[in-house]
């Protein structure tokens, strides 16, 4: 096979001596500003002369920003491949998904066994090096939940515990000659790095011709291996042979390695700088150019292709082919590296057909253009918490807009602040909070500004400051034609009026402007209570809610009973700093039923935000259904049809939270959200849809409205539920003029009117 198409990169290859242990640290760092893509060092853990070469890829690693490390090539024999794995991916960590695992098989016995190693024929070599090959994947396969086990002639584990995930889908990369070697690199590796000195003529073509045929038996497509070549020589004005010459010279011949031999990374073994330095300046660029130059005569077009499995893996519906280059490198796919955490979110699990992880306004329009030609469903997704469900589907596809995470200050003195949608509350506490404000946000800081502030925004300032939307000034949105509109009181009022509250309907939002409020700290109080009296509780809680002032926001949560015992948890939060008025605060919800456990503490409001947030990917698996509702009291009969519901063993998660206060003073037709008489937001989660949905149909006569972030169902009667009919009908007219095909149909939809 001829030119693999791969895009064009370059290396270093360092000498890790120890007697000037800065020496190839500094060499690595010169590579780095020379623009060199991949920094590598021998391994020789045997040698006395040389630094251990894992320790010195993680100083550089340290050292550096942006460049690639690897070795070139890793001793396996003296490396255990489960501990090599584990530190592979620590490294990949840590270094941002700028690891590169190259290994080989062995030699130098002798000095292997002096070492400790065993001693191995060639054979046995490639047999140990493909054991170890399966059980370094499968310590990085996470989404595989069982224990590891791989019985191997020379390498063994026996329910090993799997991770950590690397950053990225770490490359593996053999040193290899023979043609037993050459057929591993076919069936299993992701690269082959022979050193040209070494080489036979033609030993590339004929290597290339081995580990293609390995590929293809192994129903692998050979365009999956990248081809890297060491290469040695040096730079003089006058040629003396292959790769001693001029840098022209060296551009000269190394055009047909890349082109006909396939070669995609060409790796320069030097410790001089000037040689770096002349290579990165006179050739690099240079030979860049001529492979394109000649790619372009040939028609044909450089890229990294896609594994054969993972083409497998592509679901009906998308043209992936037509995916334009702009959204390909933001492209995750099912057989992607990432899919499983792309895939899912916060509590569901998920199978879409692409993601796509915009970083930019430009790439969500081109994601939107591009999924309004594929016949699939369409989510959108800032943060993924997405209790609804929304977020994820199965089959379609997501536009990611987490990337568009920026938080800016447009105006103090008017405490105007500038947030995208993929920033999390957690991150936008912490901003605000440095200024000693703060903006009434959901009560979980791992939550998306996206979703929340479009659809309302309920959270731990709401009775005292309103809801997320109440603070919402201006907005950009892309809408569903592809254009970038401004929402505000002044441009297009109509669309400010509708996000706030029915945003998903009618586009992308990639930025808000909101006036925040001055917030110190705060008290935070976690109770749990014996709520054995559920209804009793209840309706005990109702009322003490009602009688606070707005300087308190609560929620509380319950479970079936357990034992004869139900068990509520609250939290309370008190927008004062002065102790002893938040324990006066707080009295009367201690006296409303046994205390079992409490908490109290005076807090920032971005410290509360960041309790009990995890940074991890999300990896949720399953499907959990809940239901809304937006009620005005929690009157007696509401407090027993409740507990029935409890007894019911349907419901595993009940919760009210406070509403009413600010939220209540806003004019119900000021915005989408209209159901502004309610004071409290329940919300409830089970397993069982059927059950749950008949459980909740007891309820249903208590309701004014339901907030749509806590609600999974998707039908007329949620969007009717939602919004009276006057704000409906708005809705539907204006989704006529601003989304008449309905592009923005995959959430609560609200029909074009018409």
């Amino acid at each position: 096979m001829p030119d693999y198409g791969h895009p064009l990169e370059f290396g270093t290859f360092i000498t890790p001596i120890n007697s000037q242990p800065e020496a190839p640290v500094a060499l690595a760092e010169l590579s780095e500003s020379l623009g060199f893509d991949l920094v590598t060092f021998q391994d020789h853990p045997y040698q006395a002369a040389f630094l251990d070469t894992w320790t010195l890829l993680s100083w550089v690693a340290a050292r550096t920003e942006h460049v690639r490390v690897s070795g070139n090539v890793l001793n396996l024999p003296l490396r255990q491949p489960a501990v090599l794995a584990r530190s592979a991916a620590s490294l990949d960590l840590l270094s941002g998904g700028r690891f590169e695992l190259g290994l080989g098989a062995g030699g130098f016995w002798d000095a292997i066994v002096a070492m400790g190693g065993r001693r191995l024929t060639p054979g046995q070599g490639v047999d140990a090096l493909s054991e170890a090959i399966d059980i370094i994947r499968g310590i990085w396969n996470t989404d595989e939940r069982r224990p590891l086990v791989v019985e191997g002639e020379h390498y063994s584990v026996a329910g090993a515990k799997r991770g950590p995930t690397p950053a990225h889908r770490i490359p593996i990369v053999l040193g290899a000659y023979k043609p037993r070697m050459l057929r591993l690199v076919g069936a299993k590796a992701d690269g082959w790095v022979p050193s040209l000195a070494y080489l036979e003529p033609g030993g590339i073509a004929d290597g290339n011709r081995i580990i293609d045929e390995a590929a293809t038996a192994a129903g692998r497509d050979p365009r999956e291996i990248r081809r890297h070549l060491n290469l040695s020589g040096s730079f003089a004005e006058r040629s003396t042979g292959l790769l001693n010459g001029p840098a022209e010279q060296w551009v000269e011949q190394l055009l047909p390695m890349a082109i006909d031999d396939g070669i995609g990374t060409f790796i320069l073994g030097s410790d001089d700088p000037r040689a770096m330095q002349t290579f990165a300046e006179e050739v690099m660029p240079a030979l860049r150019s001529a492979v394109a130059a000649e790619r372009a005569d040939r028609g044909t077009t450089s890229q990294q292709p896609r594994s054969r499995g993972a083409i497998a893996l592509r679901r009906d519906g998308i043209d992936y082919d037509a995916l334009p280059p702009q959204l390909a490198e933001i492209a995750i796919e099912p057989g992607d590296f990432g899919y499983r955490t792309a895939s899912s979110n916060y509590m569901r699990g998920g199978a879409p057909g692409l993601v796509l992880r915009a970083r930019n306004t430009a790439e969500v329009q081109a994601a939107l253009a591009f999924a309004q030609l594929q016949d699939v469903p369409l989510g959108i997704r800032s943060a993924g918490h997405g209790i609804s469900g929304r977020s994820t589907n199965d089959g379609g596809i997501i536009i990611d807009v987490g990337a568009l995470d920026a938080i800016e200050l447009l105006d103090e003195s008017a405490r105007r602040v500038r947030i995208e949608p993929g920033a999390t509350w957690k991150r936008v506490a912490a901003a605000l909070g440095t200024h000693g404000w703060a903006l009434s946000s959901g009560d979980y800081g791992g939550v998306g500004v996206g979703g929340l502030a479009t659809a309302g925004g309920v959270g731990w300032l709401a009775r005292k400051h309103g809801l997320t939307i109440d603070h919402l000034v201006a907005a950009d949105i892309v809408l569903a034609d592809g254009t970038l509109a401004r929402a505000s009181a002044d441009e297009n009022p109509d669309l400010f009026w509708a996000i706030r509250g029915a945003g998903a309907n009618f586009g992308i939002v990639t930025s808000f402007e909101f006036i925040v409020d001055p917030v110190g700290e705060v008290g935070f109080a976690q109770l749990a209570f014996d709520a054995s009296d559920t209804a009793g509780f209840l309706e005990r809680w109702g009322a003490a809610v009602e009688q606070s002032p707005r300087e308190v926001t609560s929620s509380v949560i319950l479970g079936p009973p357990r034992g004869g015992q139900s068990i509520a948890q609250a939290f309370v939060m008190v927008d004062d700093d002065d102790p002893d008025t938040i324990i006066e605060l707080l009295q009367p919800f201690a006296e409303i039923a046994p205390l079992v456990q409490q908490s109290v503490q005076l807090s920032s409001y971005a410290g509360i935000m960041t309790m009990n947030v995890s940074d991890a990917p999300h990896s949720a698996q399953g499907e959990p259904h809940s239901r809304s509702a937006l009620i005005d009291h929690v009157s007696a009969d509401y407090a027993a049809a409740a507990s029935t519901l409890l007894a019911s063993g349907d419901v595993h998660f009940f919760q009210i939270r406070s509403v009413g206060g600010a939220v209540n003073d806003v004019d119900p037709d000021a915005t989408a959200y209209a159901n502004r008489t309610a004071n409290f937001s329940v919300a409830a989660l089970g397993s069982n849809p059927a059950r749950l949905d008949a459980q909740w149909s007891t309820l249903a006569g208590f309701s004014r409205g339901m907030y749509l972030s806590f609600e999974t169902g998707v039908g007329a009667e949620q969007v009717a539920a939602a919004f009276p009919p006057a704000t409906l009908a708005r809705l539907r007219s204006l989704k006529a003029q601003y989304d008449p095909k309905n592009v923005f149909r995959d959430n609560f939809n609200i029909t074009p009117a018409g």
